[in-house]
């Protein structure tokens, strides 16, 4: 499983000539570095000086963003799934035209597959900007780049994520699902800029 491999092992499978992990994969691992970062600063926050009003909206950050660093972690292994399973339905036979409809219908449940998980990532990793929102505005200030580094993480978490749910939905043929997909893209994509931007101005150095 990627997820148990070593950071330096991760990153040296990740440059070999396998397709798999990909962009999908290394988007969840971003997400899931920002996810353990906003878990960091709420930690450094809970129980200094000075922050004594903020503990329980800090022990709730460090409980959902704990939360969602493990849906990352375990994202990183399914994207890297959802891409075999597209190369094993590929690998089906075709002999019959019986062969042939069930390898199609093999091979869009795949792509439909390798689409959600990434979709899934996305959504997720846009969920993160509120809670590094937090950190920055009210969490401890000696680790507020950490909270801003954070929120970048989790836009370009986003934004890979939704690169690699597009690229499959180009071999797609469900129209709905397609116009779906690509509305719960748009509606996200409309704002995580923004809302990165908004956060990182309130970064005083």
């Amino acid at each position: 499983m990627l997820k148990e491999l070593s950071v330096k092992d991760f990153i040296y499978e990740t440059a070999s000539d396998s397709p798999a992990p990909g962009g999908g994969s290394v988007a969840a691992l971003s997400a899931a570095s920002a996810a353990a970062l906003i878990e960091m600063v709420a930690n450094l926050t809970l129980g200094k000086k000075g922050y004594e009003e903020v503990t329980a909206e800090m022990e709730n950050v460090k409980k959902v963003a704990g939360e969602y660093k493990e849906k990352f972690i375990n994202y990183i292994d399914e994207d890297s799934d959802s891409f075999n399973k597209i190369m094993a339905a590929f690998k089906l036979p075709k002999d019959t035209d019986e062969q042939k409809a069930e390898r199609t219908k093999v091979v869009q449940e795949a792509f439909k597959g390798a689409a959600t998980v990434p979709l899934n990532v996305g959504k997720d990793a846009f969920a993160l900007l509120e809670l590094a929102k937090t950190v920055v505005l009210k969490g401890n200030q000696n680790a507020v780049t950490d909270g801003a580094v954070a929120a970048m993480q989790a836009r370009t978490a986003v934004h890979g994520a939704f690169y690699n749910v597009k690229i499959n939905l180009g071999s797609i043929k469900d129209e709905a699902f397609v116009q779906n997909t690509n509305s719960q893209m748009k509606e996200i994509e409309d704002k995580v800029d923004s809302i990165e931007k908004e956060i990182l101005s309130k970064v005083n150095l």
